[in-house]
């Protein structure tokens, strides 16, 4: 459902008011024409009219959608809401994808009726995404919401602007590029490894302190006195330094210091609330400006964070500057690239280094939990990974870096790295909204109709990844015989992999994101053992999801950490 048209209807209702008031006062239902009592009144009316027909004609009698199929049950007035908030974002649609027959399109209904669109077939995919790409666009509140913190840059702009610069900051995520930056990934990595290695020598991570869950305060380590490590706090730790260095050529400091400032604020931003809880919800009915001005905490602390990353990236923009007019920025990352080109203000220069310090650190590094995680659950997948890191790859202890051509050449590490970004895709849902009627596979959709791309779904979908859909399985991603399409790890169709879209609205640093994962995934894994902290943990029902652009577990990922001798 969009938003409430709160300003047509006051406008319909001032017009009526003058009408009544000046023309007609025997119509009114005061003895005494009244400007105030008429027009609230008729507000009053307005709203109860749109209410009617958008929450129950509109949905059940009139749509052209509504003779598609979709999950029974649900409330006659929220559809599947309640299901959706009790779960996390995309575990119910993983349901319905693999429950409810579709030829590639199901509808369900969400808060107040809001009609949505799973976009569940490669074919209906290929229209959304490529051939009438730009017939659907991001939904006003997301886009808004997310504006506050990663700027409208790359991945929020649309139309002719998105295309300008997408074509401006491509250079920097060439192929030749992403390859150059192999050696920068691995020193990182090596970096947080030799840090991460100090922290369990010195007894490791406190034990989630910030938790109001009185279960997990009465947890406690087992008794084997094996350190525990919170994984997500050092992936970020990690991920931030280097989209610093190989997006902006700026090290932030952040593996050594835990308390770097733009490290504990976005810590701070992404870590779920009830107050976020609740501006998020409220983006779906009511106007931006309103939201915004809503006086909660949440509010405070977006516009806080904002003006620090804000003036961190006005920071970097001028020192690069500086360094243009002397003739002397010959780097190619990706805030060079962008000054180079000449396309782009200061303004859209720090629109774009907000984008990448957000979105290029926060999903690698939910990437990273997930993975450790993984390992925890299949020992015996991390044992075989970890052999086949030290025999091709040198010890962390050793000053010698790494190339594309030794990672890229590792074939179960890029298969535990592909499998991983299936099962647990870092963004679990992204929204469109249709700008203008149109159709997908033949099927009428009306203008304002919000379609759904899902990747926790269609990852998942059995008729597309067979019946282990649901399974971690490296091995899918291997050739052999019995899987000649392994490069879309048995899947049909590219397509049918929605981690990264596809299309003019695919993640421009896709290659840049698997590359870092990769040699991240190789020096932990190589250097340490990861086993789990809390043996509840085992089963996956039993993590609790932070909802939000990433899916990452609310209270931390916590393992036990053994430094494996040897390398």
């Amino acid at each position: 459902m969009s938003t409430v048209p709160i300003k047509a209807i006051a406008a319909v209702s001032a017009v009526a008011t003058y009408i009544l008031v000046e023309k007609q006062p025997e119509l009114l239902l005061f003895s005494r024409p009244s400007y105030l009592g008429t027009f609230s009144q008729l507000c009053t009316v307005g709203f109860m009219i749109f209410a009617i027909w958008r929450v129950i004609l509109w949905p059940k009698f009139v749509s052209p959608l509504r003779h598609l199929p979709g999950p029974s049950g649900g409330s006659w007035w929220n559809g599947q809401f309640p299901d959706i908030l009790a779960r996390p974002t995309g575990v119910p649609m993983i349901e319905w994808i693999n429950s409810v027959p579709n030829e590639g399109l199901i509808r369900y209904l969400g808060l107040l009726n809001a009609e949505r669109l799973i976009i569940a077939s490669p074919k209906a995919l290929g229209e959304v995404l490529v051939a009438k790409n730009y017939d659907f666009v991001k939904p006003t509140h997301v886009t808004a919401g997310l504006g506050r913190l990663l700027g409208v840059g790359v991945l929020l702009a649309e139309g002719d602007e998105h295309k300008f610069q997408r074509k401006n900051l491509a250079p920097a995520f060439s192929f030749r590029h992403t390859k150059d930056l192999y050696p920068v990934f691995w020193n990182k990595s090596r970096e947080v490894v030799q840090k991460m290695t100090e922290k369990v020598k010195s007894g490791g991570d406190a034990l989630r302190p910030d938790s109001k869950d009185p279960k997990d305060l009465e947890k406690s380590p087992v008794s084997d006195g094996t350190p525990v490590l919170e994984v997500g706090g050092w992936a970020g730790r990690v991920t931030l330094d280097i989209i610093g260095v190989a997006g902006m050529g700026q090290d932030f400091g952040a593996i050594q210091n835990p308390n770097n400032l733009l490290s504990v604020t976005y810590q701070k931003i992404f870590r779920p609330t009830k107050s976020a809880a609740i501006l998020a919800l409220a983006g779906l009915l009511l106007p931006t400006w309103f939201v915004k001005a809503l006086p909660v905490k949440r509010n405070e602390d977006l516009n806080q964070a904002a003006g620090v990353i804000r003036d961190t990236c006005r920071q970097l923009i001028r020192s690069k500057k500086e360094k243009l007019e002397k003739g002397e920025l010959h780097d190619l990352d990706i805030l060079s690239v962008a000054l180079e080109s000449g396309g782009f203000t200061d303004e859209n220069l720090v629109d774009q280094l907000m984008t990448f310090l957000a979105a290029g650190h926060e999903t690698t590094a939910t990437a990273m939990t997930w993975a450790v995680y993984m390992l925890c659950l299949n020992p015996e997948m991390q044992t075989r990974l970890r052999a086949e890191i030290r025999d091709h790859l040198p010890s962390i202890e050793n000053d010698s870096t790494v190339t594309s051509q030794q990672i890229d050449h590792m074939p179960y590490l890029n298969a535990v790295c592909n499998e991983l970004l299936r099962y647990y895709a870092p963004v679990p849902l992204t929204p469109r909204i249709a700008v203008r009627e149109t159709t997908i596979i033949g099927q009428k959709v009306p203008k304002g109709t919000q379609v759904m791309l899902i990747p926790w779904a269609v990852n998942k979908a059995e008729n597309l990844w067979g019946p282990d859909a649901g399974k971690f399985n490296p091995d899918r991603w291997l050739p052999s015989d019995e899987n000649p399409q392994s490069a879309n790890g048995g899947a049909p169709s590219a397509y049918s992999l929605l981690t990264f879209l596809h299309g003019p609205r695919s993640c421009i640093g896709q290659s840049f994101a698997k590359a870092e994962f990769a040699c991240l995934l190789a020096a932990w894994i190589g250097r340490f053992e990861f086993t789990l902290w809390d043996e509840n943990e085992r089963d996956e029902v039993n993590i609790k999801i932070k909802g939000g652009v990433t899916a990452r577990p609310a209270n931390g990922m916590y393992v036990k950490t053994k430094v494996v001798d040897g390398w």
